[in-house]
C-alpha cells in the first residue's frame, strides 16, 4: 500500500483473550460458507436480517464510537450503521455490550451480526473477521492534567520526560508507546477510557494515550484534564493514521458488500457524512481518503 501504510486505531485481541480460549480456532473460522451464507439452508445473511427486521450489533461502551445513553445506542458507528441498514431494508439495531477483547470472539460465536465499535482495521483482525471499507480516520493524542504540567506534546517528549503512560488493554496504543522507546515499566494497562481519565487525575499515570476523538469526548466530563494536540505516532518508521470500520463474521461477504455499497454513498458526500456524525466530534477531517482501502490495510 503506497499512500497509507499500517493504519490502525486499535490493537488486536490481547494475550489474555487468546490464552483464555476466547479465540475461535482456524478450522472454525472457515466453517461458514464462502458464498456469504450464514445458515444451514444457505440463506444469505442480509436476507435473514431483512426478514427478521433487525440486526444484532455489538458495542464496547466507548464514546464517541459506540455507547449507551439511557436506553438508546449512540455514537459514530451506530449512527452510521443505522443509516446504512435502513437503506438495506433493516430498520432496527439491537445492541449487545461487550468488553473490547471479546468483540471478535463474540462475533465468531454468533452472539451478534456486526461489531459497531469503530474498530481498527489490522492484518491480525482481518485473519479472523471481515471488515467494511474505512468509516473514518483519527490521529492519536494524550490526556494530561489541566495545564499539562509535564509539557508533553507527543511520544518523543513523553519519553524524554520519563513519564508514565496509560493505555487501554488490547489497544494498539501500547505498541505506539513501545515503538517510541518508552520502557514497559512506564506503560500501565487500563480497562476503560474512564479508568484512564481517573488515573491521570489521580496521578497514577502522567498521560493517557488514545485517539484524539475519544479523548476530546472524555475530557467533556473530566474537567481536571486536557487533551494535547493530535499527532501521528510511528511504528517502524511508518505513520499511523488510525482508520476504523464495521466488522462482520467470515462467511457474511454478502452482508459486508451490501454495507460497503451504502457506506460509499455516505463517505462520498461530505455534507451528509458530517451531518450524520458531527454530534460525536467527527467532521470532514475524519473522512477516509478514497485511496484508503481495507484490502491494503489487511495486507499490512
Amino acid at each position: 500500500m503506497a499512500d497509507f501504510p499500517n493504519l490502525s486505531r486499535r490493537g488486536f485481541l490481547n494475550r489474555s483473550a487468546a490464552v483464555g480460549g476466547l479465540l475461535v480456532v482456524p478450522g472454525l473460522l472457515t466453517a461458514c460458507s464462502k458464498t456469504g451464507a450464514d445458515s444451514a439452508d444457505g440463506e444469505g445473511a442480509l436476507d435473514k436480517l431483512r426478514k427478521q427486521g433487525f440486526v444484532r450489533v455489538a458495542y464496547a461502551d466507548e464514546a464517541p464510537y459506540g455507547y449507551m445513553e439511557g436506553k438508546q445506542l449512540k455514537g459514530e458507528a451506530p449512527a452510521l450503521h443505522r443509516e446504512i441498514f435502513k437503506a438495506l431494508g433493516v430498520d432496527e439495531l439491537r445492541p449487545t455490550l461487550s468488553e473490547w477483547d471479546g468483540l471478535i470472539p463474540g462475533l465468531q460465536a454468533k452472539k451478534y451480526d456486526v461489531v459497531s465499535a469503530g474498530m481498527a482495521i489490522t492484518p491480525e483482525r482481518c485473519a479472523n473477521a471481515l471488515f467494511s471499507e474505512p468509516e473514518f480516520i483519527s490521529p492519536t493524542a494524550m490526556m494530561v492534567k489541566k495545564g499539562n504540567p509535564k509539557k508533553i506534546t507527543d511520544l518523543a517528549s513523553a519519553k524524554a520526560a520519563g513519564i508514565t503512560i496509560g493505555v487501554m488493554a488490547g489497544a494498539v496504543e501500547g505498541s505506539y508507546a513501545e515503538g517510541a522507546g518508552i520502557s514497559k515499566d512506564k506503560i500501565k494497562t487500563l480497562q476503560k477510557p474512564q479508568d484512564g481519565a481517573d488515573a491521570v487525575k489521580g496521578g497514577r499515570v502522567d498521560a493517557f494515550l488514545l485517539t484524539g476523538i475519544s479523548l476530546r469526548w472524555l475530557a467533556k466530563t473530566n474537567a481536571a484534564t486536557e487533551v494535547t494536540e493530535a499527532f501521528l505516532p510511528e511504528l517502524k518508521g511508518k505513520k499511523q493514521y488510525s482508520p476504523g470500520g464495521a466488522v462482520f463474521r467470515k462467511g457474511n461477504e454478502d452482508l459486508r458488500d451490501a454495507f460497503n455499497r451504502e457506506l460509499k454513498k455516505i463517505v462520498a458526500d461530505k455534507s451528509r457524512y458530517v451531518s450524520l456524525l458531527q454530534d460525536y466530534g467527527f467532521g470532514a477531517s475524519e473522512l477516509p481518503p478514497a485511496t484508503l482501502k481495507t484490502a491494503d490495510l489487511c495486507k499490512g
